[in-house]
């Protein structure tokens, strides 16, 4: 390359460098040598000709390795490798690990295997880090969990404030209260919801699998975990919901059950339950209607969520009945014994939120009883974008700089 005068050279780097409609920066593990002052001109363009490539490859990679949709990948629990998805894509690569052990059990776990069996034993997905949002850790949220033992992070003490689980004869679901700074979140966060699909498949949290001793029906081995393929997560304004739907059923409706495209109208709508603060319960109930399912004059009609605009849900969500119910003690539920932080997370709870999220981010309301929503096209916070024609540019200004 030392024969190619500058102008020359920018041209050659332009046309090296692959133009889709969005070039993503380089990701956090591709080395861009720095340039001192004293670097030759010759030495400065293969080095920025090496990072053109390095661009080249991180775009390539997403498109030629081949990664399965997290909710296409099954592993008995004891199979799970350390990372489902260790290659990433276009959001980069699984933060965490799957293959959790007591070696992993400790309050800075990065475990992203979440265990949902009991009302004194599950996990709910949050932030690894203090004073998030969901919004923004929604691709590496980590289990916290109600018991120790899963090699995950353990629920401070006083986390859960109130809980009650719902098993139907589609899904289990856990629902309630909790101090959500107890669990990382920033305190006035009205949250938003996690799945094992998300715009790129790969699941939010990327690599989050599910496991649960509660299915097939009628286990009785407390030891034996099956891997939940469909459920969904709510958390946000000091309120949370998990939905964890029959693996044994692959039909539409059940399906539809953990249904993932109605974010932005929360807990109400897609977990409606009775659950109230300071009560901890276990409930035999009926199964709720597919989300977005309705009937208005005897007439069945399906709803759905649009993804901009401002809009009004059409109906309102009925909790389905209940029975058999068993009260408990909180103090008999959770003794994982981990100190508490000092919480501000009081002010926001029960507070009402309307939905307001990102298409493709899934970072709509959690909390938020509200029927009316707002929504947009803009990438999550998560997600870091520049335009072609902006990055080729500046590599073109340094070459011409240097030249």
């Amino acid at each position: 390359m030392a024969g190619i005068s500058g102008r020359a050279a920018t041209t050659a780097l332009i046309l090296l460098v692959p133009l889709p409609l969005g070039l993503r920066c380089f990701p956090s593990h591709t080395y861009i040598p720095p340039i001192s002052q004293e670097m030759s001109s010759t030495v400065a363009l293969s080095a920025l000709l090496a990072a053109a490539a390095a661009l080249s490859g991180a775009n390539a990679q997403s498109s030629s390795t081949s990664v399965a949709p997290l909710a296409a990948q099954t592993y008995a629990y004891a199979d799970l490798p350390y990372q489902v998805e260790p290659y990433g894509g276009e959001r980069g690569n699984q933060v965490g690990y799957n293959k959790c052990n007591s070696t992993t059990e400790n309050q800075d776990s990065l475990c992203q295997t979440l265990i949902a069996n009991a009302i004194d034993d599950f996990c709910l997905w949050s932030s690894p880090k203090e004073n998030e949002t969901i919004g923004d850790t929604e691709a590496y949220e980590v289990a916290w969990c109600s018991k120790k033992g899963h090699g995950a992070r353990a629920m401070p003490d006083g986390t859960l404030q109130g809980v009650s689980v719902i098993r139907t004869p589609d899904y289990v679901m856990y629902a309630g209260f909790l101090d959500q700074v107890q669990v990382n979140l920033a305190a006035d966060d009205y949250g938003g919801e996690l799945d094992p699909h998300g715009a790129d498949l790969m699941g939010n949290p990327m690599g989050g699998m599910v496991y649960s001793n509660q299915y097939p029906k009628g286990n009785t081995d407390n030891n034996t975990l099956t891997q939940v393929v469909e459920w969904k997560q709510f958390i946000g304004g000091n309120q949370f919901c998990l939905m964890i739907c029959d693996p044994s059923k692959t039909d539409a409706n059940n399906v539809g059950l953990c249904e993932n495209r109605y974010d932005e109208v929360g807990i109400s709508y897609n977990c409606p339950n009775s659950a109230q603060k300071g009560k901890y319960e276990v409930c035999d109930g009926d199964s709720m209607s597919p989300i977005g399912q309705y009937v208005s004059n005897g007439v069945t009609t399906t709803w759905t969520q649009p993804w901009s605009g401002s809009w009004t849900v059409p109906y309102t969500a009925t909790v389905p009945s209940s029975s058999n119910c068993r009260t408990f003690a909180s103090t008999d539920l959770y003794t994982a014994g981990v100190k508490p932080t000092v919480s501000a997370s009081g002010s926001a709870a029960g507070a009402t939120a309307t939905g307001t999220g990102s298409k493709g981010s899934k970072a709509g309301s959690s909390a938020g009883a509200s029927a009316t929503g707002s929504g947009s096209d803009a990438s999550g916070a998560s997600h870091v974008v520049v335009s072609g024609f902006a990055t080729v540019l500046g590599l073109a200004a340094a070459l011409a700089f240097l030249a």
